[in-house]
């Protein structure tokens, strides 16, 4: 599977049947996958943290590293699909309607090459 090939429903039928396999649909309510979703993410960060930048081409480089920070980054989008399924949102329009709301907050000839918060 590749990003190319697959949809966000196929994966979304991955993680499905993965959770369902396994009768996990019990745990996995809205808290209990926020919550997952932002350890994962905590464990991602470790990756990188006390890592400077200018040496962080040098720890992702390091093939073993990559590969952890690789399947944390998937546990995250795991949990995500998760709870998209959980909710029963559609995460296409979701997103889609999250980037209408950012471009609006953050315009493109208002914040380019800046990454500064809007005042207000």
């Amino acid at each position: 599977m590749s990003d190319a090939a697959t949809s966000v429903a196929q994966l979304r039928q991955l993680v499905a049947d993965f959770v369902s396999e396994r009768e996990w649909e019990q745990f996995h309510d809205p808290k209990n996958l926020s919550m997952a979703i932002a350890i994962e993410a905590a464990e991602l960060m470790e990756h990188f943290q006390w890592t400077r930048s200018e040496n962080l081409a040098d720890v992702l480089n390091d093939p073993q590293v990559s590969s952890e920070i690789r399947d944390e980054l998937a546990d995250v989008v795991c949990f995500v699909l998760a709870l998209t399924n959980r909710m029963n949102f559609d995460l296409t329009e979701a997103v889609t309607r999250k980037m209408v709301k950012n471009r609006a907050k953050y315009p493109a000839d208002e914040f380019r090459g800046r990454y500064e918060k809007p005042k207000g």
